[in-house]
Formats: structure tokens, C-alpha cells, sequence
């Protein structure tokens, strides 16, 4: 069985005490297969060192988080752009909208946003989406943005079941983690309605962790938790769980 967690900030801080070990406990739960999403340039060194440690298991994405789309956001976005050309990615991301923390940045987030789409549609990759607070807004962008280059994943999707068929109709997969062994986290109630195909998982350590888990410090191994819980939802078995989410994640980054 070989899982694959399509969305973990490996290179965190949060992880340097015992990055060695959480890799390996990774290794042991199976999950053989781990992709990267930048956050800023600030982390670029790190993300790159990451993959030079664990070439076979790590795939790197690049991109400006919405969150860290500040006044200077044209030299991070430079930096994307100079990263992009200059080696190989398997995605763009994470990119979006997000309106939880602060919405005086809207235009910016909605240009890098943008930008970063055109980017991807120019290197024929994939994009995968933050949002969070801002559904309209990412539709929004993804309407004007829309083609046959446009796709990938809408990482941590929390939204509802309309909210997801609209994501699909954009040809984004969606990113299932955590959320989904919550008590309160609602998507549960209605992902059996939404085609395994459309499905991939994540655990978006060191944050969000599963059940039991919950409050303390994500890591990659307890994508296992998010497989126990699609297999439950889905009546399948968890090799089953970990087969089509795996072949869905290649269908995406093309590995």
C-alpha cells in the first residue's frame, strides 16, 4: 500500500527538532509519496534542502500563499516567477484567497492569485488552491481564468456540496484532510456523493491534525487517520482508499 499526502509543509519549524524521525514514521504508515507547497521565499533554501534529502518522496511546489501577500507582494511574486523558470515544480501552489485574517489585501491576493494561474497555465502545470473565507472571491477568479490548462487540487476543502461540485466543474480535485474525522466538520455528512475520482488526501501538517489527534502537532503519518475515515465513508477498504487517491493525486501532478 503506498498513500499519498498531496498537501505537508515538511520544511516547517515545526518539524526541526525531529524532522529524521517524523520522516521515517511517515515511511512506516506507508505514506511514500509527499507534496510540498511553498508558503514565500523565506522558505525556498529549506524546501530545497528537503528535496535534496529525500529525492524519491518529495515533490516540490512553488508559490505565494495568500497569507503572506503583503505591500512588497510583486518581489515574492518575482521570485515565483524566477524560481519557475529556472527548475522543475510539480505545481503552483498554494495560491488563493484567504479573508479570514485580514480582507484589506483583496486585490492584491486577487492579482497574485491570477498571476500565479497564468503562471501555471504558461508551464503547463497544476495550481492548488487555498481558500479560506473567500469561496466567491477564488470562483470568481477561477471564471475569469477558466480553460482547458486550468486544473488541480482545492486543498483543504471545507465548503459545501455545491461549493464542491462548482470546484469540480473548474477541474480541481479536492483536497480531503483532517476536516474530515471531525465531529463538527460537516463535509462527512455529504463527500459519499461526490465521486472517489474527485478525491485526493492531505494532511497540511504540522497543521489540522485528524482525530485523535486534534490540538496538537500534525505529521504526515496520521494521513492514516483521513484513509481510516474515507474508507468508512466510501464502504471501501483502505488499500482501496489508498489505490484510487494515489492514482488520482498522478492523474493531477503527472507522477
Amino acid at each position: 500500500m503506498v498513500l499519498t499526502d498531496t498537501h505537508t509543509h515538511l520544511y516547517s519549524e515545526a518539524f526541526d527538532d525531529d524532522r529524521a524521525a517524523m520522516m521515517q514514521r511517515a515511511f512506516e504508515n506507508n505514506v511514500k509519496r509527499m507534496f510540498v507547497p511553498a508558503i514565500d521565499s523565506t522558505y525556498t533554501a529549506a524546501m530545497l534542502r528537503l528535496k535534496e534529502e529525500y529525492p524519491e518522496n518529495v515533490f516540490l511546489m512553488m508559490g505565494l500563499h495568500p497569507t503572506h501577500v503583503k505591500e512588497d507582494y510583486e518581489t515574492e511574486l518575482a521570485h515565483v516567477t524566477e524560481m519557475l523558470a529556472a527548475r522543475k515544480f510539480i505545481a503552483v501552489g498554494e495560491i488563493g484567497i484567504d479573508l479570514y485574517w485580514d480582507k484589506t489585501l483583496l486585490t492584491q491576493q486577487e492579482d497574485a492569485f491570477r498571476r500565479q494561474i497564468q503562471l501555471a497555465k504558461k508551464y503547463q502545470l497544476p495550481i492548488v488552491i487555498h481558500c479560506r473565507d473567500a469561496f466567491d472571491e477564488v470562483f470568481a477568479v477561477l471564471e475569469e481564468e477558466k480553460s482547458d490548462e486550468l486544473y488541480g487540487i482545492f486543498h483543504c476543502f471545507t465548503g459545501s456540496i455545491e461549493q464542491a461540485k462548482k470546484a469540480i466543474s473548474y477541474n480541481m480535485k479536492l483536497g480531503i484532510g483532517g476536516v474530515v474525522t471531525f465531529k463538527n466538520g460537516k463535509i462527512d455528512q455529504f463527500l459519499n456523493q461526490i465521486p472517489i475520482e474527485h478525491i485526493v488526501i492531505e494532511t497540511d501538517a504540522p497543521y489540522l491534525s485528524p482525530t485523535p489527534y486534534r490540538g496538537k502537532r500534525n505529521e504526515t503519518s496520521y494521513l492514516v487517520q483521513v484513509v481510516k475515515r474515507l474508507a468508512e465513508i466510501y464502504k471501501l477498504s483502505e488499500n482501496e482508499i489508498a489505490q484510487i487517491t494515489t492514482q488520482n493525486s498522478k492523474a493531477v501532478f503527472g507522477v
